[in-house]
């Protein structure tokens, strides 16, 4: 059988099922595989592939794969190019779904949505799909998409940030359903407060979908704190 050599960078093995975390793979070449379907046939989800070589040129992914080419594989440049970056979130992203929407990126999330349901919006809506789950990015009908690590919410959103650069409105959305936030009266939502908020607060904000009302309350040093760091 004639073959064609895949070289991964280093820096997406662990993207790989751990068979193929090696600097050399051999694969397949009968002419009628393109690039692109060889490398994900190794099992490196198609929104992470990046830039792509042939004898160390530019190639494109649909390029038939040819006995004794030699594949170069790069991940995804950053920041990744987006001209309007809106999200959607799989079940795991709870935390991370509320801090993405305190800096004001549009964020869709549902702690109870299945796999189909999150592939259908990021269709329908545009959005990028972010997720733990190598094989939902797999998943031919979805544009776009990225897997995000597993652990501590911080560390995601920095790599959130990092990856796409989205435009930053913080405190502009609610954190509970991704709404718009628009200043209101204290006169307007006076009989949803509790007395002590109603006597120690003066500024407040109403989601334009849910309702909820927001102040400056207890933990907004900790949420100045996530706006800081985010720059």
């Amino acid at each position: 059988m004639t073959t064609a050599t895949i070289r991964i960078d280093a820096s997406l093995h662990p993207l790989l099922p751990s068979r193929h975390r090696r600097a050399e793979l051999t694969v397949p070449a009968d002419g009628v595989a393109t690039v692109g379907h060889a490398v994900e046939s190794l099992g490196l989800p198609r929104t992470e592939i990046g830039p792509v070589t042939v004898g160390g040129a530019p190639a494109d992914p649909g390029r038939r794969l040819a006995p004794g080419d030699v594949v170069g594989v790069a991940p995804v440049p950053r920041p990744q190019p987006m001209a309007f970056p809106r999200f959607v979130l799989d079940v795991h992203f709870g935390t991370l779904a509320r801090r993405m929407r305190l800096l004001g990126i549009d964020t869709a999330y549902r702690n109870d949505a299945d796999d189909p349901e999150l592939v259908e919006q990021a269709i329908a809506e545009g959005r990028i799909l972010l997720t733990q789950d190598r094989g939902l990015l797999r998943r031919r009908a979805l544009p776009q998409g990225a897997l995000i690590p597993a652990g501590d919410p911080d560390a995601q959103l920095a790599d959130v940030l990092d990856r796409f650069a989205p435009p930053l409105a913080p405190w502009t959305r609610c954190p509970a359903c991704n709404g718009l936030l628009r200043p209101v009266a204290k006169e307007a939502v006076a009989d949803r407060l509790e007395p002590g908020t109603r006597d120690a607060f003066d500024a407040f904000s109403q989601c334009a979908d849910c309702a909820r009302v927001y102040w400056r309350g207890a933990h907004a040093d900790r949420l100045d704190a996530v706006v800081t760091a985010a720059g």
